[in-house]
């Protein structure tokens, strides 16, 4: 996981982000989304914004618990497909590129770091990383999940990958067939999420999970995580469906289903 110079990751606070801020208090990191105008829709680069945040996390022994969270409406509707398609557009940012390939669906099971994720806004395709790669998902009974990639002519393959991790095969297998919005008490029953609360007490449910991990030891937590990871290491799993990906957003099926989103009209399938 070691992407950036150790000597530029000590000076990450200092940092300019685009995509992501970053604050450091307390023995917490917190990563917020900050693109709320494209309902934090994921753009290549803020893939290397978190890289780099997740590697100070990693890197900092003061840190000893991780909490993700999104500013605006939305909390993350997928992948920026115009941008990962190569119109990134201009950004104001001074990570540099990763040494390496970052695989998002990777990422968070290598921080070793005890991750919260807290949702308040709907969470779509791309999305599901940030909820299935922690270790807690506080979310508000009011929120949507949903899969639509299918309605696009598209396969949620990475993240049918990650959710298998939390959730039982046959439900996902569903889920990423069908499309569906799925309620937030279904998820909770599934796995994918750990604690569904109100918009007034969300903040006070995850203030209690972190004084509960901030009373243990963070370097047995660690380790553990660590360890975690290890045992369920697959090597080049998600390399491999980034490549599935590509190959269907590049089939006439999936052209003709992010035209027919951009349009607005139900798309007509080839089967091609």
């Amino acid at each position: 996981m070691d992407f950036f110079d150790s000597t530029l990751i000590t000076k990450a606070l200092d940092q300019k982000f685009a995509f992501i801020k970053l604050k450091a208090e307390d023995h917490v990191m917190t990563l917020t989304l900050d693109r709320p105008e494209k309902k934090n829709a994921i753009h290549p680069h803020m893939v290397q914004e978190m890289a780099f945040a997740m590697q100070f996390a990693k890197q900092t022994n003061d840190i000893w618990a991780i909490v993700i969270k999104a500013n605006g409406d939305v909390f993350c509707a997928g992948a920026d497909l115009k941008a990962f398609m190569g119109m990134v557009g201009e950004f104001d940012s001074s990570i540099p590129q990763a040494k390496g390939e970052v695989l998002i669906g990777e990422l968070f099971n290598k921080v070793h770091k005890p991750i919260i994720t807290k949702v308040e806004g709907n969470v779509l395709a791309g999305g599901f990383f940030f909820l299935a790669g922690a270790n807690y998902v506080v979310c508000t009974d009011d929120v949507v999940l949903g899969l639509p990639e299918v309605k696009r002519g598209l396969f949620p393959f990475q993240v049918m990958a990650a959710l298998l991790e939390v959730m039982p095969k046959r439900i996902v297998v569903d889920w990423c067939i069908r499309g569906y919005n799925m309620p937030v008490h279904k998820a909770k029953d599934y796995g994918l999420v750990t604690h569904v609360v109100t918009s007034e007490s969300i903040d006070t449910t995850v203030n209690e999970l972190l004084d509960d991990i901030k009373e243990n030891s963070p370097t047995a937590i660690r380790l553990g995580l660590e360890a975690l990871d290890t045992i369920n290491q697959q090597a080049s799993k998600h390399q491999y469906l980034m490549q599935m990906l590509q190959k269907t957003v590049g089939s006439k099926d999936g052209q003709e289903g992010l035209i027919a989103f951009k349009q607005k009209r139900k798309p007509v399938w080839k089967g091609e």
